[in-house]
């Protein structure tokens, strides 16, 4: 019988040589695929043994057709009593485009109706769809005006071996982790190093298949059933025989068994799921699953001799995500070259960029798909390091670079500058440096005894890998000009934020800090948000807020943490009104009146969308409002779409229907190219205060944000 088997884009030549080495000698590569011929013991044992393969499909029909009466004309030309019963089930799986059919569910309906239609004027029986455990499973393709119609004797996509019910956030499928196991030399290796490491493990699914790969198991055996399982022209005492067979090279395999599979994580709970996936597919006592950050790696704890590492680390899907996950790619190239001298290292990535900074020398690279992602296999023979001896100003750290010596002379320099000021007016947290080299494009805020990094993302026309370079100056010279732990250095990329992402965390680390502000006391999280809870060039105008509070009604919109509304109350005002529509900041907000000893009735907060708050009527009643927008945000929780140049006028509007007389709005945003519309608000008074409210430590940055005073006229 003629056989056509399906693979992931990539690994075709690996799938052809697996089916020689199972028996079958006409084969031919296809897109994704290998046709080949062979009997229906065959097409069981590479159902049973196939490590590579998606599915297994056996044509029934390969003929011409175009439109939707020549699909089901065709189909009804198979005689489907041969393959089920009159009352069993079915599904249709359909691929393909032509004139006549331009929808996969119309095109899987149309033939489902044929195959219904036959059995049930011949029976009278009526066949039904079963979407998950289905007596047959048919695969329709129409190409060209060309249509095959096949049984799928595989059913469930053999990648699903049964063993794993549990995976991390993004798991290698089965057959891709096989086949970057065979590219990368195993399981010969596992002849004479017998030793593997996988430092970022997941799940496990690449140890577990290097052990069923050592230990002879197929992959198929722990599968309940098969497409081929219900069909009628089944034979079960070929199968049968096939899984005695294979069931006796698997116990033979295990006892036979001798290699060391090491798997480290940092993620408790994703090495549990591993665990039990290893118990499962039987090979759990080979394998040692231990939680490990990967900077912790230790290579001595492992089996003297040479030994495999591969992993499939993180690849960054996100924007943003890239350049902080190169000095995770950076710090294993290290790992390898400080301790895994004669090792060979196969790291699978679907981001090549991430690899050149490992500085490693691939000595083969392979391409393969993960899903639609084009991906690489980078093979490294890890070489003894030379060993230099260096004299270094910093204990254990070698000398800062050009630019990260550059880059660490301007911080001291901007220091001394703000270090009267600071001293005087007793501050906690400024801004350091501001991209002020535009090769180091970073901003450096200090918050105590700990420094926020933010990158700003750069161009795509810049290499990343030099971008990234740059990064490392920052991050090396900021320990030694500011003589502070690595440890106390938080790094975050800014990028354009937009809908969801302007709140989406960076981590998830509830650690708060306590900072003091003109005798505010405030919270701020470095860790778990893009912002930190305090917008520092906001420092000026908190305090005008401060003074000018005493016995008013202050109203702050779009609070964001309720900062100003803590200045507000510190300063003694009579009442706070604080509106936002994210519950996490306002909780946030609440938590800084209570750290302030303010939580009392006078000082409330309101969840609400505030361009739909202000359009409720509402009498004047308040005497300081403050009030500043986000440039833009489509946030789902909000009624429409906020942009601060085209709503700035009703949102002033609105903000003055609430206001007094004798009362001030003051109105900000951090829109660069903002323009006031003076002439759609001739009601009111408003005066440009931005250079008023800039402290020294944005004077660099006068467009960091604007500022206005208005009252009405």
């Amino acid at each position: 019988m003629k056989l056509f088997l399906t693979c992931p884009k990539g690994i075709e030549q690996l799938l052809e040589d697996e089916l020689k080495q199972l028996g079958l000698t006409e084969t031919k590569q296809t897109v994704a695929g290998v046709q080949c011929q062979g009997e229906l013991e065959d097409a069981y044992r590479i159902c049973l043994w196939s490590r590579l393969a998606n599915r297994v499909l056996m044509p029934l029909l390969e003929t011409e057709a175009e439109t939707a009466d020549d699909l089901y004309q065709a189909v009804q030309q198979i005689d489907w009593l041969e393959h089920m019963r009159s009352q069993g089930t079915l599904l249709i799986d359909f691929t393909g485009r032509t004139q006549g059919i331009n929808n996969t569910h119309f095109g899987a309906l149309k033939v489902k109706d044929a195959i219904v239609d036959q059995i049930r004027d011949t029976t009278g029986g009526r066949p039904s769809i079963d979407k998950v455990a289905p007596d047959l499973r048919v695969n329709v393709r129409m190409h060209r005006g060309k249509l095959t119609v096949a049984l799928d004797l595989s059913g469930d996509s053999l990648h699903r071996r049964a063993y794993r019910l549990k995976a991390g956030e993004a798991p290698m499928k089965e057959n891709l982790a096989a086949a970057v196991l065979i590219r990368s030399g195993w399981p010969e290796r596992a002849v004479d190093t017998k030793t593997m490491l996988d430092p970022m493990c997941g799940s496990g699914t690449l140890l577990i298949e290097a052990a069923t790969m050592a230990a002879d198991i197929a992959p198929g055996l722990q599968r309940k059933r098969f497409g081929f399982s219900r069909w009628n022209g089944h034979q079960r005492q070929i199968w049968d025989e096939l899984v005695a067979e294979a069931q006796s090279r698997k116990a033979k395999g295990i006892l036979e068994l001798d290699i060391h599979l090491f798997g480290r994580d940092q993620d408790k709970q994703v090495l549990r799921s591993a665990r039990q996936n290893a118990e499962r597919a039987g090979v759990a006592e080979f394998i040692d699953f231990s939680t490990c950050r990967l900077e912790d790696l230790d290579r001595s704890v492992l089996p003297d001799g040479n030994g495999l590492l591969v992993t499939n680390p993180p690849y960054g899907e996100r924007l943003g995500e890239t350049q902080q996950l190169m000095f995770l790619y950076r710090h294993l190239g290290d790992k390898l070259k400080e301790q895994f001298a004669g090792w060979t290292a196969a790291i699978f990535t679907s981001n090549p960029d991430l690899c050149k900074v490992t500085g490693l020398r691939a000595e083969k690279q392979y391409k393969l798909f993960n899903g639609a992602l084009e991906s690489r296999l980078f093979i490294y023979p890890i070489s003894e390091r030379k060993v230099e001896q260096v004299d270094s100003p910093v204990a254990d750290k070698a000398p800062l670079s050009e630019g990260a010596q550059m880059f660490s002379n301007r911080l001291l320099k901007n220091k001394k500058q703000l270090s009267k000021w600071v001293k005087r007016e007793s501050i906690d947290c400024y801004r350091l440096y501001d991209a002020d080299i535009p090769e180091y494009s970073v901003a450096v805020d200090v918050y105590g005894d700990e420094v926020h990094v933010q990158e700003y993302v750069a161009p795509k026309k810049v290499d990343p890998v030099k971008s990234f370079a740059r990064l490392q100056d920052v991050m090396a010279a900021l320990p030694v000009a500011l003589q502070m732990p690595e440890e106390k250095i938080i790094l975050k990329q800014r990028q354009k934020q937009q809908g969801s992402k302007q709140y989406e965390k960076q981590s998830e680390t509830h650690r708060f800090k306590e900072v003091v502000e003109h005798g505010c006391r405030l919270l701020v999280n470095l860790h778990d948000y893009l912002d930190t809870g305090l917008f520092l060039d906001h420092r000026p105008i908190r305090h005008r807020i401060q003074k000018e509070s005493a016995g008013k009604d202050v109203l702050n919109l779009f609070c964001y943490t309720g900062t100003a509304s803590v200045h507000a109350a510190v300063g003694g005002a009579e009442s706070t009104t604080s509106v936002d529509m994210s519950a996490t900041y306002l909780n946030w907000a609440k938590r800084n009146m209570d750290l302030n000893g303010l939580d009392n009735p006078q000082n409330v907060q309101v969840q609400s969308d505030c361009l739909k708050w202000l359009r409720v009527q509402r009498q004047p009643a308040y005497d300081l409002i403050f009030m500043d927008p986000p440039t833009f945000s489509n946030s789902k929780r909000m009624q429409g779409v906020l942009d601060v140049q085209r709503d700035h006028v009703d949102l002033i509007e609105g903000a003055m229907r609430l206001l007094r007389k004798g009362g001030v709005l003051y109105f900000s945003n951090n829109y660069r190219r903002f323009k006031m519309d003076h002439e759609a608000l001739p009601d009111f008074a408003i005066e440009e205060i931005t250079h008023k409210t800039l402290d020294p430590d944005f004077k660099r940055n006068s467009r960091i944000h604007c500022c206005y005073r208005i009252t009405h006229k």
